[in-house]
């Protein structure tokens, strides 16, 4: 074969598995998918989708062959089925139990000091993560992330004429650049139409009611944890001015806005994404050639 033919067929180095945990008092079974060696690097997806929006970091050799990455779908999501009894009440994901999943998760799979990366509802939960357990968190990197975001927990998903796998994916591409790939854009939407009812809802009411850490950024010891916030221009949801407001009052935090991306960086256009994940990742772990980075340079990226 040339070098210029596409293999009839390639298997990818990602692994998918299941792990089996108690979290809050409910047995979970939890899917993941892993890639890589070294120091790990913990990706949390967004409200009401699942881990597929980290296929391309997954499967980017530049960051596999220096980072263990791994990324896992929450409980309702993906494909993590609901606990036991999820008929039985509505599902409201609160900053108490989303914190206590992904330590527990962590701690099922013997993760030590993680850098975790998340996104959206993630992106602000990283800062939670960040401010209640410092000790055990190598870093974060939050995307689309805020000490308080407005405006994004809604009953009309809910409603028996309003056909949520077609409006909430929808609505929510109004997030992404139209510049990053309609490929990348349409497969953001794609996964957002197989979110089990009132999940995204549920998702929200964390992001949109529960969690407000505004006059509380001091409280985030980012000697202990550092964090880097990043939000792309075209963010309405989470906007870049949030999230400078945020680095404004954390103390030693870094980051600022992304160019021509929008909601969902690592899935909606992930070679632009990089390009400011990689400094990050250059500064918290040596280069290969071993040496610490000075400072952070992100191109294209406006710091606060």
């Amino acid at each position: 074969m040339s070098s210029t033919e596409t293999p009839a067929a390639m298997i990818e180095d990602v692994v998918g598995r299941y792990v089996n945990l108690t979290s809050s008092g409910r047995a979970q079974r939890i899917y993941f998918e892993e890639a890589g060696s070294g120091p790990v690097l913990l990706c949390l997806h967004t409200a009401g989708a699942d881990s597929r929006q980290f296929r391309h970091l997954l499967n980017d050799p530049e960051i596999t062959s220096r980072f263990r990455v791994v990324a896992f779908d929450l409980p309702w999501h993906g494909r993590s089925l609901p606990p036991e009894g999820w008929w039985k009440e509505e599902y409201l994901l609160t900053a108490d139990a989303y914190v206590a999943v992904v330590r527990d998760f962590a701690a099922a799979l013997d993760l030590q000091q993680p850098m975790v990366i998340g996104c959206s509802m993630a992106g602000s939960l990283v800062l939670e993560l960040a401010r209640r357990h410092a000790d055990e968190i190598g870093a974060v990197i939050g995307l689309s992330g805020a000490l308080k975001v407005n405006g994004r927990f809604q009953d009309w998903s809910l409603r028996p004429d309003v056909n949520a796998q077609q409006s909430v994916p929808t609505w929510t591409s109004s997030l992404m650049a139209p510049q990053s790939p309609e490929l990348s854009r349409r497969e953001v939407w794609w996964i957002y139409s197989q979110g089990g009812p009132g999940i995204y809802r549920g998702d929200t009411y964390f992001y949109s009611q529960d969690l407000d850490l505004r006059g509380r950024g001091h409280e985030i010891d980012t000697e202990a944890c550092p964090v880097y916030l990043l939000t792309g221009e075209y963010d309405h949801a989470c906007t870049p001015a949030d999230t400078a407001a945020a680095i404004a009052e954390i103390p030693g935090a870094k980051g600022g806005a992304m160019q021509d991306i929008g909601h969902f960086p690592m899935a909606e256009n992930y070679p632009l994404f990089k390009t400011h994940l990689l400094p990050i990742l250059d500064e918290l772990q040596p280069d290969h050639d071993g040496r610490e980075l000075d400072s952070l340079a992100l191109e294209g990226t406006t710091h606060a």
